[in-house]
């Protein structure tokens, strides 16, 4: 998922809204769940040379996207580490970017530092819109229309909701929309309701993102992480287009080397909160990321943590006595 949500993360607990929390999670891995996520940042580039700008800053191919799709990327210092990461959608007449609000300074700033002496043009859009995603298998029937949306995430297009315009964006797990703040933002929840969808928490969200094995910048993402340290390559870096700030660093590592952390899962013996200690033995080999309290997993997390620690291993977690095993990711989650 676009990784597509707040910059931070619900804090654990383990008891309080148990049952809720279960409730939300059977909504969103069985029908239509909405979730308000309209904090994230939100920026537009106009202007002829908007798609040749931003290629050169950042790792994905902004020139392949035709109108109507889109993809995530990542920007890099020189060194490669990540400032953030975003979704770019190519409607033929703009891009339209998002990110965590956490990296939206960062991603301005490099806009509004880097773009001079191109034709484009840089509009604030945060306030000014909202975010309503879908997430279920029923996401399709819920939004008019849906259905027809390409099976291809970050495929858009703009449409209507309740005769409000809105761009309906595919994500991994449902659909998205873009709409207008204010009266326009609330017809259109209102028609979603109205058409099955139901209101769930942000800790169902998590716990399904966290589950699927996806990592959120501001959590498990931050300067010091470069793409490929967590699983990133495939879904936000092309390796064919021409130069891109931090190139060099993400080239060298892919085709010649190894990093030295990988993106894990854990199983923790009992909730442990983001950034504690993860040891083997006597050495530290990283810190908790996301951690939720699953449903049907118990209390989990992500985690980039350094290859001496296998798939397998026992961890210790901070100085309170929990344990973690590294397991792969996406978890396995038995629905039945």
């Amino acid at each position: 998922m676009v990784s597509t949500a707040a910059s931070g993360a619900p804090a654990v607990d383990p008891g309080a809204g148990a049952a809720t929390l279960a409730d939300d999670y059977r909504v969103l891995t069985e029908g239509t769940g909405l979730l308000d996520r309209s904090e994230r940042g939100k920026l537009t580039l106009t202007g002829e040379q908007a798609a040749e700008f931003l290629q050169g800053q950042v790792s994905n191919d902004i020139e392949a996207l035709t109108p109507g799709s889109g993809c995530y990327a990542a920007f890099l210092t020189n060194k490669g580490k990540m400032l953030g990461d975003l979704r770019v959608l190519q409607t033929g007449e703009d891009l339209l970017l998002d990110c965590e609000r956490v990296a939206l300074q960062g991603l301005f700033n490099l806009i509004r530092r880097f773009s001079i002496g191109y034709g484009v043009e840089l509009h604030k859009r945060t306030l000014e819109r909202d975010l309503l995603s879908l997430i279920g298998p029923g996401s399709a029937q819920v939004v008019p229309g849906g259905e027809e949306l390409a099976q291809v995430e970050h495929a858009h297009r703009s449409q209507e909701v309740d005769g409000v315009p809105v761009r309906a964006i595919r994500t991994e797990e449902g659909i998205d929309l873009l709409v207008a703040s204010g009266e326009p933002s609330q017809r259109v929840r209102a028609a979603l309701a109205g058409r099955g969808a139901r209101a769930v928490g942000e800790h169902a969200a998590e716990a399904l993102r966290v589950e699927r094995g996806r990592p959120r910048y501001g959590i498990d993402l931050d300067e010091g992480v470069i793409p490929q340290e967590a699983a990133l390559n495939e879904r936000a870096v092309s390796f064919t287009k021409g130069c891109y700030v931090g190139q060099e660093t993400v080239a060298r590592l892919h085709y010649r080397g190894r990093p030295n952390r990988r993106l894990c899962g854990l199983a923790l013996s009992a909730p442990a909160p983001t950034g504690a200690r993860l040891g083997l033995g006597e050495r530290e080999v990283g810190h908790v990321g996301s951690a939720v309290v699953h449903p049907r997993l118990g209390a989990i997390a992500l985690a980039l943590v350094r290859r001496e620690a296998g798939e397998g291993a026992e961890l210790t977690v901070g100085d309170r006595g929990v344990t973690a095993q590294i397991l792969p990711l996406p978890f396995a989650v038995d629905r039945g």
